[in-house]
């Protein structure tokens, strides 16, 4: 009977333990967020307030299109190295309290020890993942346009060259596309069966119709039209044709951070398309698409480090976890940025440049682990 009520008495506490960790795990982490990205938001006004009086930013776009987006974005980009601080900054609490001490001298093990960290780093991962491919992207999309009008004063606002295959077997053409008027320049179409073309069409201009209810709505003017049937050929012309033609601007004006203004299924049925369609320049969102992923991952094996550096007891303290955590997490940032860039520069299949950091730091915790104090 007194066994019995020894090992109740035990699993309550382990309970009570569990959310004490959880508590203070996440408690640390949301105020890592509020304290740096504060900071970070301080120093953004301090840059571009010039930039915002010059060009007569409105406050309340300044306020809620820009900062309302940044504080997300940032947070979430930067999420790593919060859950490095959090871990290590509490952890260490702990470890210098005695506290962990006193949670082995119960019989707990390192790897029980572990639950409420890895209960908070799914917490983590989700939140991560969803506000990343579902939330902040029409945030950004938002907060971009501010940037572009602004701040930079840039955007994509025309395009030469474009050529893509809109449905099988037909290929469009366009010399030059303007965005200001939605207008395409000296048109082609060229439609082809069993490699024989069998159609072409040629236009002065190709307008695009923002307001019409289907997304492929477009308005040719000045055209003419050659059939080939055989030996004969029919042309007809005309001044003005409505039609529909399976591409939109945005799928040849590419602007700096579109795919950052883009769920993740948008991401992958744009990559998709636009490989059908022959277009090499995807790299950056399959990155992205990839990324998102790779970082809600991510926080299990930092949280795995982090609980690793900090729970023992050393006599540098909080200082030195804290030291060799944040150097740990910015090297992780860093070693991503230049794996994308690998991805990007030297052909990299896009997957495996973004799981690089994931996989080498994943080796660092199992060997950080195997390290621990038990």
């Amino acid at each position: 009977m007194k066994k019995r009520l020894t090992e109740i008495l035990k699993e309550k506490l382990i309970k009570r333990l569990d959310r004490y960790i959880i508590v203070k795990f996440l408690g640390t982490y949301f105020f890592a967020i509020a304290l740096i990205i504060s900071i970070a938001v301080v120093f953004d006004i301090n840059e571009n307030l010039d930039k915002f009086m010059n060009n007569n930013a409105p406050i309340s776009a300044i306020i809620f299109d820009y900062y309302l987006n940044f504080i997300p974005y940032f947070s979430n980009l930067f999420s790593p190295l919060f859950v490095f601080i959090a871990v290590i900054f509490f952890t260490s609490k702990l470890a210098e309290n005695s506290e962990i001490i006193a949670m082995f001298s119960t019989g707990m093990s390192f790897k029980r020890l572990m639950r409420p960290y890895m209960i908070s780093a799914a917490f983590i991962a989700i939140l991560t993942y969803i506000l990343g491919a579902y939330v902040i992207p029409k945030g950004s999309e938002t907060r971009l346009d501010f940037e572009n009008r602004y701040k930079k004063k840039k955007k994509a606002e025309y395009v030469s060259n474009v050529q893509m295959e809109v449905a099988e077997g037909v290929i469009a053409y366009i010399d030059r596309y303007e965005n200001y008027n939605k207008t395409g320049y000296r048109f082609s179409l060229d439609k082809f069966e069993n490699k024989k073309m069998v159609s072409h069409l040629t236009a002065r201009s190709i307008v695009y119709d923002s307001l019409a209810e289907n997304k492929y709505q477009w308005k040719i003017r000045d055209y003419m039209i050659r059939e080939l049937k055989g030996k004969r050929e029919v042309i007809t012309k005309g001044t003005q044709m409505d039609t529909i033609i399976a591409m939109q601007p945005q799928d040849f004006l590419i602007s700096k951070g579109q795919q950052e203004t883009m769920t993740s299924p948008e991401l992958k049925a744009y990559v998709n398309r636009q490989k059908q369609r022959g277009f090499a320049n995807t790299k950056e969102f399959e990155i992205e698409y990839h990324k998102r992923i790779a970082m809600s991952f991510a926080s299990f094996i930092l949280t795995t480090i982090g609980l690793a550096l900090s729970s023992r007891k050393v006599k540098g303290g909080m200082g030195l976890h804290l030291g060799i955590g944040l150097a740990l997490s910015f090297s992780y940032i860093l070693f991503q940025t230049v794996s994308a860039t690998f991805a990007v520069n030297a052909n990299m299949p896009p997957m495996i440049a973004v799981w690089i950091p994931n996989i080498l730091y994943a080796f660092i915790a199992v060997y950080l682990y195997r390290k621990a104090p038990k």
